[in-house]
């Protein structure tokens, strides 16, 4: 089968071509602004990628044509398929299809962190001999590929609450139909596409009721959203993580340790490689959804010792004068504080230079503006990016006072942190995209210093 795909370099759709052409199928596609590490992935596994939407690019005939979530009606290519009747499907129906069905589906959901646990989660059966299929919405570093197809039964999943297509507005996750959930957090984002928390708490008990009887779901108990999901309708099995009674992680007596528990009976310590709190509860939900395919915790918990970490989760981009550039995805006012916290803890010395683009859809409403100044708190420098922002970031930014400094060019912005950027500092890019090269920008400019 020959399959073109609408939205071929966001991350979820990158992952999607990289199993249709596992599966053996032939794999076209086509993006706007395309930037890696997806771009490169998806060249280095052959697969032909088209720049824009030009309708001319019916002429390579496919089968059928995959549809991501980021095309909207009035694309030009989309409106040809539209007008001539041709066989089209969101990606999430593709890969239920024709890849998750009749397999083991662990699927991580949830507003935070579900890259990382989805990677950690995934290594957790490689470590243990389950050699599993996965799809995860960045780069795992143990596997170097964000999307791997395998003869094993066991697939795990991110599962996005973001909407499916054009087409169909529910929920990416609720096509998954997985025997294994981690619900890890519930917040308000997206507001593009829901109006409150209220109505994500419905596609969340949307995704509970896919699951079978058998099923297992993995849910955080200090988030009263997903207690109010839960309370809506539970018929699988339910553990709770982050409870006296449950799953629970506390800090060890060595810096980084973490020490893990069930029921309040200690399973375990480990050395993490991820910084927070936040990380320690991503390790706590999937060694809980390991033990569900048979992997012991004690196996879980070793394997933490060897997991590589992700792409643009604190990637260190290089190091100038003593000047560490990091790349991180943090776009949500929760991760940017996370992460920043994360970045303090790990390095108690040096300064924290933060460098943020707000570039998500939610982020560019400028609905979560406000929380802004609070998340940034622990940063000794906040450089904003206001290319593309239909509201005031340095009105926003004012409580932070000297402290942040708004650009609307990016050269200039480039320029300003090589300036003040001294040895010792921690330069952190925080953006859900290409940020312009940025990172190479400052690596350049700090060498020309």
């Amino acid at each position: 089968m020959h399959i073109h795909i609408l939205g071929v370099c966001g991350t979820f759709m990158g992952g999607v071509a990289l199993l249709a052409r596992a599966a053996g199928h032939r794999v076209t596609g086509c993006d706007a602004n395309v930037y890696p590490p997806m771009s490169t992935q998806l060249e280095e596994q052959g697969i032909a990628l088209t720049e824009g939407f030009d309708p001319a690019q019916l002429e390579l005939a496919p089968d059928i044509y995959v549809v991501g979530n980021a095309i909207s009606r009035g694309n030009p290519l989309l409106e040809a398929i539209l007008d001539r009747g041709l066989p089209y499907v969101s990606g999430p129906q593709w890969l239920a299809e024709h890849v998750l069905a009749g397999r083991w589906v662990l699927a991580v959901a949830g507003t935070h962190g579900k890259t990382t646990t989805t990677s950690l989660l995934a290594w957790m059966l490689e470590d243990a001999g389950l050699n599993p299929g996965f799809l995860v919405g960045g780069v795992p570093q143990n596997f170097g590929l964000s999307a791997r197809l395998t003869d094993s039964p066991f697939f795990v999943i991110e599962a996005d609450e973001y909407d499916t297509a054009f087409c169909d507005k529910r929920s990416k996750f609720v096509h998954y139909r997985p025997r294994t959930v981690i619900l890890n957090n519930l917040e308000f984002d997206h507001a593009d596409i829901f109006a409150d928390l209220g109505a994500i708490e419905t596609q969340f008990h949307h995704l509970v009721r896919t699951l079978p009887q058998s099923g297992r779901i993995i849910a955080n108990a200090a988030e009263p959203a997903l207690q109010r999901v839960i309370e809506r309708g539970c018929w699988s099995e339910l553990e709770w993580f982050d409870h006296a009674d449950g799953w629970g992680v506390t800090v060890g007596d060595e810096d980084a340790e973490a020490v893990f528990s069930l029921g309040g009976r200690e399973l375990g310590r480990a050395h993490l490689p991820l910084a927070g709190s936040h990380n320690r509860a991503n390790a706590l939900a999937a060694i809980a959804a390991a033990r569900h395919v048979g992997v012991t915790p004690a196996q879980a918990i070793s394997s933490l010792s060897r997991f590589a970490g992700i792409k643009r989760r604190l990637e260190v981009k290089g190091v100038v004068r003593g000047v560490t550039v990091y790349d991180d995805f943090a776009h949500h006012p929760t991760a940017i504080a996370l992460t920043v916290e994360g970045l303090r803890r790990r390095h108690r010395e040096g300064r924290i230079l933060a460098v943020l683009e707000p570039r998500s859809n939610t982020m560019k409403l400028g609905v979560m503006k406000d929380q802004l100044p609070h998340s940034l708190a622990l940063a000794d420098r906040v450089y904003c990016y206001t290319c593309g922002l239909g509201w005031d970031a340095a009105a926003a930014l004012a409580p932070l006072g000297e402290v942040a400094a708004c650009y609307g060019d990016l050269d200039a912005l480039v320029a300003a942190v090589a300036d003040e950027a001294q040895a010792g500092d921690h330069v952190l890019v925080m953006s859900n995209g290409g940020f312009g090269g940025v990172h190479q920008k400052l690596l350049a400019a700090l060498g020309r210093l």
